[in-house]
């Protein structure tokens, strides 16, 4: 019989176990080296609960914010753990430090990492507790764990015997945590890849039992409305608030340090109160601040040589040689993440303890913020999330939950602060604006010789996370041209120019693979077109296909990104029979780029009008994603993207006049709507490979796609957006 190690020393392997509800409950870690173990102090990072009950609860360690992991994280650990996943419990983890994204360094939602980071890790969660379960049981029954089977959570032994996973809980939580956790073969896959797989969430959502941010009420909660200033920087002077202390229902007027509140029993009436405080603004240093000065300012930047963060050959000397110089330049505008759910937190901040309850997709910083925020020690804040009515990087930040702590502080009772759509709008952190400049030499025959680009926009992480940008170059700026992959053999050098415009930025979908790659790829067919050759083989043909170097986001099963993106490209021109020919007014554009590990190919199909209205009337998206964990997630997700990146190719755009956006809800600010939607044809490269992040790259390759489909149709190169019928027109 196999021997049964007890509990003594399991510190290597297994931070916290205990029973619970005469249970098992374990958090487990990757195995790593002592060495990296000792730095972090063993932490687990991934949460399973067996009951006594039989029940199982599965901690969901990201934010759900419609992108899946409420389903496709606990499909991990099911999968191993041999339990039905329709009949487990999903929780959203509190705050700390065995939750961390180990891709991101934070417990933190974003960079299309919750499957990478899940992938392996839950997995073995999930395989650990059904061995050391599956060992308990043998041990009752005095047998050997190999003579065991496990299915739905009951194991079975020789001669008929049968165990529940709740019945042995307790006894588990006494038994040594596997060092060696083999791994289910994708082959025997019951809910990895399973196309059938229905959302754990989808029922609540519908039924309107799920719980977002807006729904949460908590007793003796009261209602937040606020006055913040209209423009960048500005600060409050003063604000009369005679009428609304007597408006029936008002419980007080509270001023914080973004602006002024009204507390109120509900939000219409604390919203009405809102409205008659007459604040007076300090407009602060950008109260003179427009698009005119704004772009003159990213202009006279771009003039500077800024930091190079790639460089191979000499690009100078391949310039002197080019046969032909080519040159353009991209603009792209600033945008707003404008999630359907405003931001909203509920906050209850006492003497000796805080709880936020707040749709956030970074945790892990809340109770230091509101601790800061409020005297508070961090230990004396909990955090709750709750479900996000969008986020696209919105909600990485925090402000909105120190807003709640503040105004509850204030007012002195838990309050829920609630932003109208005017104040989500006007106060985003908005995707950067930037230049993005090209000189190209090419051969005789059009092939590229030479390259330099340089890029111009603010920094978002200088703001945000400041360690990481280092000799003047942010890696979220770089993204999406960092891993170039074409010109082996050729002169490049791309160089990055960090220049604070005054408006606020942030995370936005994608980062900068949706500034970088959508200039690239557009020029990429600026460079197809004068060298006449069709605009997928000009691609292939200038793949880097042994190169490793600069693939930073990481390797399919070893395959270089350029073999990857070779086959994406050519299946791609098979479906799309990309290059047939188009009636008047229409044409296709075609985009590549590798992301988040996975690569993307999307051909655009267009109609132009004789003034210039593009209607976009098919999109093809072929996409290398390694594995899926939920094929139908997975369609979902490449869906939304290309549905995001149609508004902001062809509609959106943020602007600011004296130091105040222009734009305050949906009639100004321009997104695609429901009849505008394309037909969508989404087509999987099958794969073994460790999974890729799918909830951004489609965002960035769609908008390069349209454009090149644009000049296809009429002959326009357009290189500002948004591709409205003026820029078409000007281009």
């Amino acid at each position: 019989m196999e021997k049964i190690v007890k509990n003594e020393a399991r510190r290597d392997f297994l931070k916290v176990s205990g029973t619970v509800a005469g249970g098992l409950a374990l958090g487990f870690y990757l195995p790593q080296s002592r060495q990296a173990q000792a730095a972090d102090g063993g932490s687990p990072n991934a949460w399973v609960r067996i009951g006594g009950d039989n029940s199982v609860t599965i901690m969901c360690a990201r934010s759900e914010m419609g992108q899946d992991v409420y389903t496709s994280m606990p499909m991990l650990v099911a999968e191993e753990l041999e339990v039905d996943l329709n009949r487990v419990n999903v929780e959203f983890a509190p705050p700390a430090e065995v939750y961390i994204n180990s891709l991101l360094g934070g417990q933190l939602t974003g960079g299309s990492t919750a499957v990478r980071d899940g992938w392996e890790k839950l997995r073995k969660a999930g395989a650990s507790a059904r061995m050391m379960l599956v060992a308990a049981a043998a041990d009752n029954w005095g047998v050997d764990a190999s003579q065991c089977t496990v299915s739905d959570g009951v194991i079975s032994g020789p001669g008929g015997k049968k165990a529940t996973y709740g019945s042995v809980a307790a006894k588990a939580a006494g038994m040594e945590v596997p060092k060696e956790v083999p791994l289910k073969p994708a082959s025997q896959f019951k809910y990895v890849g399973n196309v059938k797989q229905k959302r754990l969430d989808t029922a609540a959502k519908v039924r309107g039992t799920a719980g977002f941010g807006v729904d949460t009420r908590i007793p003796g909660m009261k209602y937040a409305a606020v006055a913040m200033a209209p423009m960048m920087g500005g600060k409050l002077i003063s604000y009369n608030d005679s009428r609304a202390k007597n408006f029936p229902g008002v419980h007080a007027v509270v001023q914080y340090s973004r602006g002024v509140a009204v507390v109120a029993d509900d939000w219409w009436t604390a919203k009405k109160a809102v409205a008659t405080l007459d604040p007076r603004w300090d407009g602060g240093p950008n109260a003179n601040l427009d698009m005119t000065g704004l772009w003159a300012g990213i202009e006279e930047a771009s003039n500077k040589p800024g930091a190079v963060f790639r460089e191979s050959g000499d690009a100078n000397q391949g310039l002197a040689n080019a046969a032909k110089m080519i040159t353009a330049t991209y603009r792209l505008p600033f945008q707003s993440h404008s999630p359907m759910e405003p931001q909203n937190s509920v906050a209850d901040v006492r003497a000796d303890k805080a709880v936020i309850i707040t749709p956030t997709q970074f945790q892990q910083l809340i109770p230091h913020v509101v601790a800061g925020a409020t005297g508070l020690t961090p230990e004396q804040v909990e955090v709750q999330t709750t479900f996000l009515g969008g986020g696209f990087g919105r909600r990485v930040e925090v402000d909105y939950a120190i807003d709640a702590a503040e105004i509850s502080k204030a007012a002195g009772v838990p309050v829920k602060m609630v932003w109208s759509r005017e104040d989500d709008m006007t106060h985003d952190s908005y995707r950067p604006a930037g230049m993005y400049k090209f000189t190209a030499g090419v051969d005789a025959k059009g092939k590229l010789q030479a390259l330099k680009f340089h890029s111009t926009s603010p920094s978002i992480s200088s703001r945000l996370f400041p360690s990481i940008v280092k000799d003047g170059i942010d890696p979220f700026a770089v993204e999406g041209i960092d891993n170039f992959p074409y010109m082996a053999d050729a002169g490049m050098s791309f160089s990055y120019q960090m220049h604070d415009t005054g408006v606020q930025v942030g995370y936005w979908r994608g980062v900068s693979h949706n500034l970088n790659a959508v200039a690239l790829e557009a020029f990429i067919d600026e460079l197809a077109v004068n060298a006449g050759v069709d605009p997928i083989q000009y691609r292939i043909d200038m793949l880097d296909m042994g190169s490793t170097k600069h693939q930073w986001s990481g390797l399919s099963a070893g395959v270089p990104v350029g073999a990857r993106m070779k086959r994406v490209l050519e299946e791609t021109k098979k479906i799309t029979k990309f290059g047939k020919k188009m009636p008047a007014g229409k044409g296709q554009g075609v985009a590549v780029m590798e992301g988040y590990n996975s690569v993307v190919a999307i051909v655009a199909e267009v109609t132009v009008s004789s003034t210039y209205d593009v209607s976009l009337d098919k999109v093809t998206a072929v996409v290398d994603g390694g594995t899926l964990v939920h094929p139908d997630q997975a369609l979902a997700q490449i869906q939304s993207c290309i549905n995001m990146g149609q508004g902001v190719a062809l509609y959106s755009e943020i602007t600011v006049k004296n130091g105040i956006v222009e734009q305050n809800n949906f009639d100004g600010y321009r997104v695609a709507r429901m009849n505008e939607t394309p037909e969508i044809d989404v087509h999987f490269i099958k794969s073994d490979s460790v999974p890729g992040g799918l909830g951004e790259p489609a965002t960035a390759v769609v908008q390069p796609a349209i454009a090149n489909a644009i000049f296809a149709a009429c002959g326009k190169r357009v290189r500002t957006l948004p591709m409205t019928p003026e820029h078409i027109a000007a281009a």
